[in-house]
């Protein structure tokens, strides 16, 4: 089966500096894979670079087959690749069902109207109820979003994302900020998501048990390069990631030989 995102020898330099070198990666779809690495890694420039964020130096970006390397994030998304950020991304002044609304309003490409009340647009508003209740806000409709908790931010963006009927979901550290009460809402959230069986999901994640409970399987970066991909079960007992855990004590020429 033809992988859903793959990249060919996916590399970017900033000035004497690699920050992602050489990875190839393939992405099954419908699945959820986790993305874990020391601080520096390169897995966030490596999510840039996947999104349209960043543009490559060198190597090549697959989407359903289709290279989009040369695309924008706005067309990468058209296409139906979704990204969180780490800083929550919603409109603060609007209510949770307003910026929903919005979302799916603009993947229907329904433009304002003046003199026309958004009430008309019934099927708009019951999607939105819809991904609301997916998300897990359901009684928040018309709180504002800048009143929400952290948590709360960070469900309205994925129920934004999902609003614009995106295939791929790049959640880059989804319960970073939170605290420990929060955490678990998300990961319902994400089970959620990831149990409709119709969404590929690339997670980044600090926290292991998280990732060992959500992952159908996990991908390792260590200083810009691929170091490993697996089973969680895989990845757990690979001695090489092991030490690159365990003080940076990876290897390089030693795992080439």
């Amino acid at each position: 089966m033809e992988p859903i995102i793959k990249t060919e020898n996916l590399t970017i330099r900033f000035g004497g500096h690699t920050a992602v070198s050489k990875v190839n990666f393939e992405m099954p779809a419908k699945q959820l894979k986790s993305i874990i690495g020391p601080n520096g890694a390169g897995k966030t420039t490596f999510f840039n670079l996947l999104s349209g964020e960043l543009k490559a130096t060198e190597g090549d970006v697959y989407f359903k087959g289709e290279n989009i390397t040369s695309m924008s994030s706005v067309a990468r998304a058209r296409l139906g690749l979704g990204r969180s950020f780490q800083i929550t991304n919603v409109f603060p002044n609007l209510t949770v069902l307003e910026n929903v609304r919005l979302a799916v309003q603009s993947k229907e490409k329904i433009r304002y109207q003046m003199y026309r009340h958004f009430t008309h647009y019934k099927k708009l508003l019951e999607e939105s109820q819809r991904l609301i209740g997916v998300v897990l806000l359901q009684g928040k409709e018309h709180a504002i979003a800048s009143q929400l908790s952290h948590g709360e931010k960070r469900k309205l963006e994925i129920a934004m994302l999902l609003a614009l009927d995106t295939e791929v979901l790049l959640l880059d550290e989804p319960t970073a900020g939170m605290s420990l009460e929060e955490v678990p809402a998300i990961l319902d959230v994400i089970k959620a998501i990831k149990q409709t069986g119709d969404k590929t999901i690339l997670l980044i994640e600090h926290k292991m048990d998280m990732i060992l409970d959500l992952s159908d399987s996990i991908m390792v970066l260590f200083n810009g390069k691929l170091l490993a991909d697996g089973s969680p079960e895989e990845i757990m007992n690979n001695e090489t990631v092991q030490n690159a855990y365990l003080g940076g004590l990876y290897d390089e020429n030693l795992a080439e030989s």
